[in-house]
C-alpha cells in the first residue's frame, strides 16, 4: 500500500510546476520532460519513499518539497545516461533524509509540552497514509531493510535501480528484500493472530 501525497505536498507540487515554466531544457537524447511533468509524474514516488522512512507526515512533506526544490536547482545537470529521473530524485531524497537525521541528532529541543502541560493533552498521531499495522511492522525492521523496502515499494524502484542508488550489489539488495519481506509477513501475521484472539 503506497501512501498518497498530502494536500501540503500537492501544494508544493503546484509551486514547483509554476517554477518549472522557466526550467532549463536539457536537450540530450531527444525530448526530456519538462520539470513540471517530472513533478507531476514522481511526486507520489518521492513522498511514498519518505513516508516509509520517516515517522512524521510533516517531515515527509517538508523533505518531499526540499527534494523537488533541490532537483529544480540541479535540473540542468541531470544526466539521463547515468540514471532514470526517478532514481535521481530518490537519490536526492535519500541524501536529504540523511542530512535531516544528522541535524535532528544535534538538535534536542525542549518540547512545548514541557513548558505548558496543557499542550500535551492533544495527541497528534502521524498519519502517513500507511496502514497502521504495516507502519508498526515497518518499525520492527532495521534501517537498511526499511530503506530497501521504501525504495522498492514507496519509490517504486527495481532491484537494479536500488543497487545503483545504494551502492550494494543486486544480489545483496535481493537478499535484504527477501529477508525484510519475510520479517514483515511474520510481523503482520502475528499482529493479525493477536487481533483475532
Amino acid at each position: 500500500m503506497r501512501p498518497s501525497a498530502s494536500p501540503a505536498a500537492a501544494s508544493s507540487a503546484r509551486v514547483a510546476r509554476g517554477l518549472a515554466l522557466s526550467a532549463p531544457s536539457l536537450g540530450k537524447l531527444g525530448a526530456v520532460p519538462s520539470f513540471s511533468d517530472v513533478v507531476q509524474d514522481h511526486l507520489d514516488d518521492v513522498y511514498a519513499f519518505l513516508a516509509y522512512r520517516i515517522g512524521s507526515r510533516a517531515d515527509a512533506e517538508d523533505l518531499t518539497q526540499a527534494t523537488f526544490e533541490r532537483a529544480y536547482r540541479a535540473w540542468g545537470r541531470y544526466d539521463p545516461e547515468r540514471a532514470s529521473i526517478r532514481t535521481w530524485l530518490l537519490a536526492i531524497a535519500r541524501n536529504l533524509l540523511i542530512d535531516h537525521r544528522r541535524s535532528a541528532r544535534g538538535h534536542r529541543d525542549q518540547s512545548l509540552e514541557q513548558d505548558d502541560p496543557a499542550l500535551g493533552a492533544v495527541e497528534d498521531a502521524p498519519d502517513l497514509g500507511l496502514d497502521a499495522k504495516l507502519e508498526l511492522a515497518l518499525g520492527m525492521l532495521g534501517s537498511r531493510e526499511r530503506e530497501i523496502i521504501a525504495l522498492r515499494f514507496g519509490g517504486d524502484l527495481t532491484g537494479p535501480e536500488i543497487a545503483l542508488l545504494t551502492g550494494l550489489s543486486l544480489a545483496n539488495v535481493q537478499q535484504i528484500m527477501s529477508r525484510a519481506l519475510r520479517r514483515l509477513r511474520e510481523e503482520l501475521e502475528q499482529t493479525s493472530e493477536s487481533a483475532d484472539r
